[in-house]
């Protein structure tokens, strides 16, 4: 497997685990702090696994192979 894919992969594995996280619990204001504090850290994983998915999109997209635009003008003399 490439790695553009891993990274890829992995971004996407990290946004799934900040949604689960974040929307696992309820907006209580009297939440006890180390839940917040997971709460919190969802949000983090879910944004940091925003950037991870594009940098992978973006490495993927750059290391393409260019196509050659070399035209063979074979019988035009």
């Amino acid at each position: 497997m490439k790695l553009n894919s891993v990274i890829t992969i992995s971004g996407i594995i990290l946004i799934v685990c900040g949604l689960v996280l974040f929307y696992s619990l309820q907006n209580i204001p009297d939440l006890e702090p180390e839940l917040k504090a997971l709460k919190h850290l969802g949000t983090f994983a879910g944004l940091s696994g925003i950037g991870v998915v594009i940098a992978g999109i973006l490495l993927t997209l750059t290391s393409r192979q260019q196509p050659s635009f070399e035209k063979k003008f074979e019988g035009l003399e």
